[in-house]
């Protein structure tokens, strides 16, 4: 044949262009048809072989030109042809779009560098002899030989092994594999050669992924799994002895003990290192078959978790690049997180590093990151003193992605936010920002720095540099830049005046980019923050001519996203403290917009507590007092607020209606009503549904001040009254109808009698005793008083110690004792009659 073949001929076929999954850059799929010519030139002998390139791009950023960066590509690689010039821009917008994560190593690299730093065993005892394949059957019958000889034999067949055009040849041989798995069974425990010779084979074959099977089918799984379990107990045995000798050497203090330590540390040495040897190409075998998730399932209740925890102590590099590797990989379920949170596997992370390996430090920066979903890991990172470290980490590029995005989660829980205050993290940060005043600044950096600066004294450290955030953030126009920015501003800085100087470069952000959403909630946001006394804003408001502006965006008719709205009502809050802003604002008629909004956005809390905001501080002004009051329905809104399930709309509803009940009489007399009416249909509801959670659960705020008692568990309702006017006393003012009927009467013979109370307990279980006792004392000493009760009518309450006296005296007569009943027994005796009563109730301020 090769003196008939004349020449070669080569012919390539362009094939799919695709983009690289971890990389920044594109595959291009292509064919190679080799085809040998004889004399004649026919065909003698054709071959297909399907191959693929890499094409890297670098220095893609968001303002690269990808039309001319794709006429680039084709004119370079002659594989792609100049009509998918169209279809590569597509992909190479693909990649500038995609979130790639910077300066870190794709998966592919991460391995390659793993095989490279683990599959040096040039250390293992290999004989001289080189192998041939030829005699593989000579080999396979040194298997049943003597020790010796079968360590020699397994180490020629390693050599074949090692040569992965071998692999498909030795894997067909069921002699060869049958006879190693067999050897590997019975005399693993008597060389550890032997055994690390043919472990490796295996682990040759476990490089493919199309030969896991087979060796699932040898059970090599189960044999390394028993090997590693053996290997670390030895090792624990062999450091107990060692230790014994030292012990008894510094005791003994004599030449010939401290020679036999001496010797016995060497021997220790040489043990281990072999030891590591064989740990590590297990491990790595165990590696390469967990691609397989019900193997790896397998592998997880067999204990590998902890095996893998165990070995974390070692010295090895290779060794721990494989265990934190091994770990990473099983930190992503769930199950065996919760193994891992267990054992603490943070704490000896923790000693790891820094390491001088990068590639060590990068796997354990990923594994915490793993973890660091879960709270109480978050906790255990913080306990075992990582926190200082992780900051450290975000000045190397390396690995700061990593480190940041760690940091963020830890910097979720409001509790640790506070501890970034005695680390270096704001220098650090701030160094950053200097550095890249022009670029896009990376996601994580952001997150974090929002997270943190709700802090106080972080923020405080970073107001020093507030005209550096303000200047980049609005030049760069970075929303999460200027997120953070408004943190720092919601605390009290005394850097806030910085803020001054932009103002006005603020104001027409806002007014004249309103497609920018984001930056002018933020820059909104920012406005809110300001409660500065040197701003006018009224200046502010007339010359940007702001008021229409803002009622037309608060009309719900415009369906201005919610979160503009928002910042909107609370950028008013924040204006409206001005006197002459309020009275600008509700000449405008702002009163009457905000109640359409509210009505229109009366799911969204967060708008509809804004918006009582505003009311509250236009409520302290008497320009707009009368206006709010007497011209709008504000009060009315308030009043059906009240009793919102929303506990801070309750409190600022009370608060707002306390105001306007001062100031209006006729307010304060429905403001009265309608508490008492909700109060009692409330308490109805329970006397007719039994003891219901919801009634039971309701907060203190819907009870007027009237009904607090202070120092009980329960609300009692006493209204004194008296047929020639009203006592002085604090529930006097409610006067009765024509009919003398009056809460806290009972039906007796004569008619209902106003003079005696009744006490209903149960009625708010979750008053704190003593919550009120020093704004209500009176109350308390009333309260004390109606328990002993008047002498009127059939139905009385009679105190415990009239309840013995009484007793005695009529157990010698006799007589029956009092009844034991519920305090409240017998009291209602026709509740439909006693619910128009409370119908009839007419109750004025």
């Amino acid at each position: 044949m090769e003196e008939d073949a004349r020449y070669l001929k080569k012919k390539i076929k362009t094939g799919a262009i695709d983009v690289h999954p971890t990389l920044s850059a594109i595959v291009v799929h292509f064919e190679v048809e080799a085809t040998i010519l004889g004399e004649a030139g026919d065909a003698m002998l054709g071959e297909n072989k399907q191959s693929q390139k890499t094409i890297m791009i670098k220095n893609l950023s968001v303002g690269t030109d990808l039309r001319k960066l794709s006429e680039v590509v084709v004119e370079k690689c002659n594989l792609i042809h100049p009509s998918k010039v169209p279809e590569l821009e597509q992909l190479l917008y693909y990649l500038q779009t995609r979130k790639v994560t910077v300066n870190t190593e794709s998966v592919e690299q991460e391995m390659e560098r793993i095989r490279q730093a683990t599959s040096r065993f040039d250390d293992i005892d290999e004989i001289q002899e080189k192998a041939d394949l030829n005699e593989l059957e000579s080999y396979v019958d040194l298997l049943y030989d003597d020790m010796k000889t079968k360590t020699k034999g397994t180490s020629l067949i390693l050599q074949l092994a090692r040569n992965p055009d071998n692999l498909a040849e030795l894997i067909e041989n069921e002699m060869v594999l049958g006879a190693l798995s067999r050897v590997l069974r019975e005399d693993w425990k008597k060389s550890i050669d032997l055994c690390t010779n043919i472990v490796y084979i295996f682990f040759c074959f476990s490089s493919f992924s199309e030969f896991h099977s087979i060796l699932l089918q040898y059970k090599i799984g189960s044999s390394c799994l028993q090997i590693i379990e053996n290997e670390l107990k030895r090792f624990e045995y062999w450091n107990d002895e060692l230790a014994k000798k030292k012990k008894t050497a510094i005791d003994e203090k004599s030449e010939e003990s401290q020679k036999a330590f001496l010797k016995s540390e060497k021997k220790f040495e040489v043990v281990i290192h072999k030891q590591e040897q064989l740990l590590r190409v297990s491990v790595y075998l165990l590696l390469n078959i967990a691609e397989d998730t019900p193997i790896e399932i397998k592998m997880t209740q067999k204990s590998i978790i902890v095996f893998l925890n165990t070995m974390l102590e070692r010295k090895s590099l290779e060794l721990l690049i494989l265990v934190v590797s091994f770990l990473k990989r099983l930190s992503i379920y769930k199950e065996n997180k919760d193994v891992m949170k267990e054992m603490n596997v943070v704490s000896k992370l923790n000693k790891m590093i820094p390491h001088q390996s990068d590639i060590l430090v990068s796997l354990i920066l990923r594994l915490i990151l793993n973890l660091s979903f879960d709270k109480d890991i978050r906790t255990q990172i913080i306990k075992c003193g990582m926190l200082p470290k992780l900051v450290n980490f975000v000045k190397e590029e390396t690995h700061r992605v990593f480190a940041l995005c760690i940091l963020y989660h830890v910097s979720v829980d409001d509790k640790c936010k506070g501890l970034f205050s005695y680390t270096d993290i704001v220098p650090i940060i701030i160094h950053i920002l200097q550095e890249n005043e022009e670029g896009q600044l990376d996601m994580e950096l952001m997150a974090l720095c929002v997270n943190i600066t709700q802090n106080p004294k972080i923020a405080a450290h970073f107001a020093q540099n507030l005209r550096l955030l303000l200047r980049q953030s609005l030049k760069n126009r970075d929303s999460l830049m200027l997120k953070m920015v408004r943190n720092i501003l919601s605390h009290e800085v005394q850097e806030k005046k910085v803020v001054l100087s932009s103002i006005n470069e603020i104001v027409s952000i806002v007014k004249d980019c309103p497609h920018e959403e984001q930056i002018t909630v933020e820059l909104l946001g920012v406005l809110a923050e300001l409660n500065l006394p040197e701003i006018d804003f009224r200046q502010l408001v007339t010359e940007y001519n702001l008021v229409p502006w803002i009622s037309r965006n608060l009309a719900p008719a415009n369906k201005v996203a919610d979160d503009v709205v928002l910042e909107i009502v609370r950028f008013v809050g924040n204006v409206v403290r001005d006197e002459d802003c309020a009275q600008l604002f509700a000449n405008a008629g702002l009163p009457n917009t905000l109640i359409e909004l509210i009505t229109a956005k009366q799911e969204d809390d967060e708008i509809v507590l804004q918006i009582l905001y505003v009311f509250y501080q236009m409520i302290f002004h008497k320009c707009t007092r009368e206006l709010l009051i007497k011209q709008s329905q504000a009060p009315a809104y308030l009043i059906d607020l009240m009793h919102d399930k929303n506990t801070e709309v309750r409190r600022m509803c009370d608060t707002t209606l306390d105001i306007i009940s001062e100031y209006d009489e006729d307010w304060a007399t429905k403001i009265q009503y309608e508490k008492f009416k909700w109060h009692n249909s409330q308490w109805l509801e329970m006397v007719t549904q039994g003891n219901d959670p919801e009634v039971d659960s309701y907060d203190d705020d819907y009870l007027p001040r009237e009904m607090m008692l202070s120092g009980d568990s329960t609300a009692d309702l006493l209204y004194q009254h008296e047929q020639d006017g009203y006592r002085d006393q604090p529930y006097a003012d409610y006067p009765y109808d024509g009919d003398h009927r009056d809460y806290g009467g009972y039906p007796g013979e004569d008619g209902y009698h106003p003079g005696d109370h009744i006490h209903h307990p149960g009625l708010h279980t979750r008053v704190e005793a003593g919550e009120y006792a020093a704004q209500y004392q009176d109350q308390e000493e009333d309260y004390d008083y109606y328990q002993q009760h008047y002498n009127q009518g059939g139905n009385r309450m009679i105190s415990p110690d009239e309840e013995a006296v009484y007793g005695a005296q009529h157990s010698k007569q006799g007589a029956p004792p009092i009844a034991q009943e519920p305090r409240n027994a017998g009291y209602m005796t026709n509740l439909d009659s006693f619910s128009r009563t409370l119908e009839n109730w007419h109750l004025r301020s």
